[in-house]
């Protein structure tokens, strides 16, 4: 395979079925693509107890510093529906100008273009004045346990830095070039259970119908948390489940249960978030249990090198200044950001976990262009 082709690169790719936590292939190819580059590569393995193990490459072109690493996962969601596909969803087909297949923009295709990118730097310049890394996990799409949470507890370990890092998420809602993330919100999930007494519901001052409480409370939660800042939206919380597990219309329930999540901004951490949330619902009163795990801390990276070159080198190829904003959920850049800086563009996501996943195979070439392009103004200089 051509290392230098990022279409032919993601249609090898996406016929790895590599749903998440199994790599499906996906790591030897890569690792195949990368070595004659130069690449020492490591591919580790982790398992923290009680969960599946997970696959990982780390690979690095050159010593020298400035370190850029490019971060990716190789894993996808299930395809669903097999039979609503038009394609097979691993047999990365071709139909007017797309690459249809499962993980062809969430996100093989995004890695096809900085693999190709580098490929290209090699054969066209040899050496690199710096080096290059590539941060690949098959752990994104699931727990993110053991993937490149655990990737980087190795690197600290190994006393490996990277100055700059960019993750190829899927970024633009329907262009190359509108959108790179330079942040993202923080995470929390939330579970509530209110508690009462079981009862007749002909004699309800023999019970304690936790219902109403847990409404009320609810109600509470879904009060505005504040105003936003000017890197973020307000903090949101959606409620989404409720579950009282009553069967009987003539039983009062001993307890009721409700889930949320909340996407937070930067006015608050998980910490002090749980306890905004805890007050709130102690102020309605009555008896209660609220347990909330984050899985993120909201975070921004601080305009510099690395959103500035990026931004100018996607100016270069298409014309366009991107808009640097923090909006979706979480990714694996939560964890990159505890070790260097970090920015998020990639390929358009309108199709991402959808039925017929695809990315226009002109798109694949534009954005192996900005890849390059940001290549060379961050790590040569060449402006």
């Amino acid at each position: 395979m051509d290392a230098t082709d990022p279409l032919a690169i993601a249609a090898g790719l996406i016929r790895c079925p590599s749903v998440t936590p199994d790599q499906g292939g996906a790591l030897d190819l890569l690792q195949a693509l990368l070595e004659p580059l130069g690449a020492v590569c490591h591919r580790l393995t982790f398992q923290k107890e009680g969960t599946a193990a997970v696959e990982n490459l780390y690979a690095r072109i050159g010593t020298a510093a400035p370190h850029l690493a490019f971060a990716g996962h190789v894993d996808v969601v299930p395809p669903g529906d097999e039979a609503a596909w038009s394609v097979p969803p691993f047999a990365a087909e071709i139909r007017d100008g797309w690459l249809i297949g499962r993980g062809a923009c969430d996100m093989k295709g995004g890695i096809a273009c900085f693999v190709a990118a580098v490929a290209r730097h090699v054969r066209d310049h040899g050496s690199l004045p710096g080096s290059v890394s590539f941060l690949i996990t098959a752990d994104e799409e699931g727990d993110a346990i053991n993937g490149t949470a655990a990737l980087v507890d190795w690197l600290r370990a190994r006393g490996e830095t990277i100055d700059a890092c960019l993750v190829g998420e899927p970024t633009n809602p329907s262009a190359l070039g509108e959108v790179a993330k330079v942040g993202r919100r923080g995470s929390l999930n939330g579970t509530l259970t209110v508690h009462g007494r079981q009862g007749h519901t002909a004699y309800p001052e023999r019970a304690d119908n936790p219902v109403p409480r847990l409404l009320a409370m609810l109600d509470a939660l879904m009060q505005p948390l504040d105003g936003g800042t000017d890197a973020f939206q307000p903090s949101h919380l959606e409620i989404t489940t409720i579950d009282v597990g009553n069967p009987a219309r003539n039983v009062i329930p001993a307890r009721a249960v409700a889930g949320f999540n909340v996407r937070f901004n930067d006015r608050f951490t998980a910490s002090t978030l749980d306890a905004e949330l805890r007050e709130r619902c102690a102020g309605i009163g009555g008896g209660f249990d609220l347990v909330c795990t984050s899985g993120a801390e909201a975070f921004r990276t601080e305009p510099g090198p690395l959103s500035r070159e990026l931004a100018q080198a996607i100016d270069d190829v298409v014309g366009r200044r991107p808009e640097l904003n923090t909006l979706g959920g979480t990714s694996d850049a939560r964890f990159i950001k505890d070790i260097a800086p970090v920015i998020e563009f990639g390929l358009v996501g309108q199709s991402m976990h959808a039925v017929d996943e695809r990315v226009a195979v002109a798109d694949l070439g534009t954005l192996t262009a900005i890849y390059g392009r940001f290549l060379d103004r961050y790590l040569t200089g060449r402006r």
